[in-house]
């Protein structure tokens, strides 16, 4: 199976969620989308199977830094279109388990979807 975990290396739920893998002996690559970019392709693939609403974390300081008039009326091209220009507000982490999209960390929820 082939896993990789999104995400930013200093965000602390990225380092929770790679400890957690680790400790667990699970085989995983680690995409950092400040360091290794963030395709277009991938971005719609995840907009097509989370939605943006899912995707799109509202409460991080990156969102909540933008002019008021690039947060109104989001819709999922205005979403994408923010994505693609900061990376850092896509939720973290995102775990993609063979195309199994997982947004989030929290040590039960792994456990479980590596225990099937």
């Amino acid at each position: 199976m082939a896993t990789t975990l999104y995400g930013i290396k200093n965000c602390d739920t990225i380092k929770k969620a790679r400890k957690w893998l680790e400790e667990a002996g699970i085989d995983y690559r680690f995409h950092d989308h400040r360091a290794d970019g963030l395709s277009p392709e991938q971005l719609d693939l995840w907009l097509a199977k989370l939605g943006w609403e899912a995707l799109l974390n509202t409460r991080g300081t990156t969102f909540r830094a933008l002019p008021e008039a690039e947060k109104q009326g989001l819709d999922t091209a205005k979403a994408r279109d923010l994505l693609l220009a900061h990376p850092a507000m896509i939720k973290r982490p995102l775990l993609d388990q063979d195309g199994t999209l997982t947004l989030g960390f929290k040590a039960d929820l792994y456990q479980s979807l590596f225990s099937r």
